[in-house]
């Protein structure tokens, strides 16, 4: 049965009706239909940009589909209805148009440098593989790949790039050869400028950042996903690593105290910024509202902004779209205008996906 949905539609800023024919949305009204919802605010599903449903809590990989179905479930129950999985050591292309799940665009293994991420998650490869790792991960996703830019490295005692330049360059160029686009994770300084410089798609953290990459990232239409609540995990990483590396601990607090005002410059200098938490391993799932809490309290984006960074903008940048004639019949809605006051998000009143009530 269609469905019949009246309420302020957001963006557009007014009352309109729409209706939802399988898995379409239709201004065109459709005899019979049931109203599902009458009044409120009304947004295109919420988006996790960069989120870990192949990582159980603790960060070991998942072992079943089940796992993953479980952990997209708690996203989705808090209106999420798109995911970009961000790297998953298991692979899960079944779930790619289960009915009751977000919907997925997924990358592949994180592509890591030997024994210097963490255990069990990374395809791990020396400089001469990268590439051809990379081409094999763009198989093994549905348009993206990721890459471990930076990470420690003990015998520096600070951060440091994964690989030379050339050859995270290389990597990224692999990427683009083979029809995918490029996710990057760094924290550093050094390793972010070389893959801003190396034409990456999307910048994960980004606290290293300086306002010249800033720049370049807004010529480039370069995304950047901050996952605010992983950086705020900082503290805990730099305690525990300050007894055998005082440098890097004083280096990650460093990189956390700054880091509101970098996602502040980059928003004001028009980088695309899109919400993500960094769920699984060490960060619980179903937290997009607070990371867009945090977007506008600590980096100082509108509410208008951030929701789009959540929503509308994100599912465009993703490939999902939103609210329009012969969009995806994706949609949370809002008993209060979320505009006014953005904690509204942490409890959305109805929750539809694929045209199917879900809440």
């Amino acid at each position: 049965m269609a469905l019949h949905v009246r309420g302020v539609l957001l963006p557009d800023d007014e009352v309109r009706d729409l209706w939802l024919v399988g898995d379409r949305v239709t201004f065109t009204p459709v005899s019979g239909a049931e109203t599902v919802v009458d009044g409120g605010f009304v947004l295109p599903g919420l988006v996790d940009a960069h989120c870990h449903i192949g990582i159980a809590r603790g960060g070991a990989p998942i072992t079943s589909l089940d796992q993953a179905r479980g952990l997209a479930h708690v996203d989705r129950d808090a209106g999420v209805l798109a995911i970009r999985d961000a790297g998953s050591p298991y692979p899960y292309p079944e779930l790619d148009d289960e009915p009751d799940l977000p919907r997925l665009a997924r990358a592949g293994q994180h592509v890591a440098p030997p024994k210097r991420y963490l255990r069990d998650i990374g395809v791990e490869v020396d400089a001469t593989e990268v590439a051809a790792t990379v081409a094999a991960q763009a198989r093994a996703g549905n348009g993206w790949v990721k890459l471990v830019g930076d990470w420690i490295d003990r015998g520096v005692g600070d951060l440091a790039p994964a690989w030379d330049a050339d050859t995270l360059t290389a990597a990224v160029r692999a990427a683009h050869d083979a029809g995918v686009r490029a996710a990057v994770h760094t924290f550093s300084e050094s390793a972010v400028e070389i893959m801003v410089r190396a034409g990456v798609d999307s910048v994960e953290h980004g606290t290293g950042l300086s306002l010249d990459l800033i720049d370049e990232m807004a010529r480039q239409g370069t995304a950047l996903v901050p996952t605010m609540i992983n950086i705020a995990t900082f503290g805990g990483i730099a305690e525990h690593a300050r007894g055998k590396f005082p440098g890097y601990a004083d280096h990650m607090l460093a990189l956390r105290d700054g880091f509101p005002e970098v996602v502040r410059a980059a928003h004001e200098a028009g980088v695309p910024i899109y919400v993500g938490t960094d769920a699984g391993g060490g960060i619980d799932h179903g937290l997009a509202a607070e990371e867009m809490l945090l977007l506008h309290e600590r980096a100082g984006m509108a509410p208008i902004d951030v929701l789009a960074a959540a929503s509308w903008g994100a599912r465009a940048w993703l490939g999902f779209p939103g609210l329009v004639e012969g969009g995806l019949a994706d949609l949370t809605v809002y008993p209060e205008d979320p505009r006014g006051d953005l904690r509204v998000v942490r409890a959305p009143s109805r929750t539809i996906l694929r045209g199917r009530v879900i809440r």
